[in-house]
């Protein structure tokens, strides 16, 4: 059970509604904009620290540390990203005895989501128990859609944000998807090293390579798993051919890997929203991509989707002998 202070910060009105600062924990509090608009309100409630989720960053106030992350209240915005810093923003000025308020404009979304996951992190509670003691504090609080699913996504990570988990590629290539028509070029920390640089040392993952002329393609980690579709069924709109009805389940029931972008793809990706995928060599087609989704033959559908079939690749393992590495296809 959380230690949750008084439901009223000050006298008078209930500052729970609206966009005044409201404590959640002791040494915590939750507002919108209007809740840093007076030093004096922040000196009387020992606000040492205030941490700012909004379109614009606000003016600074004397004495008072400050972070801020831009970020609008949309589903597509991405808070995750940046939840590891704001837990430890939180955490250090609670630790070092002054209080800190998290504000946005409403106060009702994004400093909420980001309060939320700090109850996460530092209480070990799972996102519905944190967001329900959130509100409890604050019954106006509603964080719109696309943030709940990044509080979902950051439980499934231990609360601790992992760049090279497959669930945090995900989250990210559909972040940029969301952005893609705005965008001039592709960020590079969304595409996988291309296997073929020599300055990498020996990687024990499985190598792709090219079933025609043998180039290194992509590791297994680049592999993007999803949830199996419901077969046939998912096509209904579409004619079943025989084949599909003879596929079997599990892993054999996809005919192909979904992966994250990959360097040597960047030139296909840019400008396009979809296309296909050349081997970089020799130039055979590898698979497709599209910005707006594919559909899998287990029949989930994948967005974004750089699909590579299986049959035009090989599995190249590095097998260690002694201080020798050799690889077994």
């Amino acid at each position: 059970v959380l230690d949750l202070p008084p439901p009223s910060c000050g006298r008078g009105r209930d500052r729970r509604r609206g966009g005044g600062m409201v404590p959640v924990l002791p040494g915590l509090y939750v507002g919108g904009a209007e809740s840093c608009s007076s030093s004096k309100a922040l000196a009387a409630a020992g606000v040492m620290a205030v941490l700012t989720v909004d379109a614009e960053e606000p003016p600074p106030v004397p004495g008072v540390q400050a972070l801020y992350i831009r970020a609008l209240d949309e589903p597509g915005a991405d808070l995750l990203s940046r939840l590891d810093e704001c837990a430890a923003f939180i955490g250090a000025a609670r630790a070092g005895g002054g209080a800190v308020l998290v504000r946005c404009q409403a106060g009702v979304s994004r400093s909420v989501a980001v309060v939320t996951a700090y109850l996460m992190k530092s209480q070990g509670l799972g996102w519905e128990e944190a967001y329900a003691a959130v509100r409890a504090a604050k019954p106006d609080a509603e964080v719109n859609p696309g943030f709940q699913r990044q509080l979902k996504l950051y439980e499934a990570m231990g609360c601790a944000v992992d760049s090279s988990s497959a669930l945090y590629k995900q989250h990210r290539l559909q972040v940029l998807t969301e952005r893609f028509s705005e965008l001039q070029d592709l960020p590079q920390e969304v595409f996988a090293v291309d296997p073929t640089n020599a300055h990498q040392s020996p990687n024990t993952e499985v190598l792709y390579r090219c079933r025609k002329c043998r180039r290194a393609l992509f590791r297994s980690s680049s592999i993007l798993s999803h949830m199996e579709g419901s077969g046939p069924t998912a096509f209904a709109h579409k004619r079943i051919t025989e084949s599909v009805h003879l596929r079997g389940s599990g892993p054999d029931k996809c005919t192909s890997y979904f992966i994250e972008p990959v360097q040597w793809m960047e030139p296909a990706l840019l400008g396009v929203t979809e296309g296909q995928l050349l081997c970089p060599k020799c130039t055979s087609k590898l698979g497709s991509f599209s910005w707006w989704g594919e559909q899998c033959s287990c029949g989930h559908w994948v967005t974004p989707a750089f699909q590579i079939h299986k049959s035009r690749v090989d599995e190249a393992r590095t097998l260690s002998v002694g201080n020798f590495h050799t690889t077994k296809t």
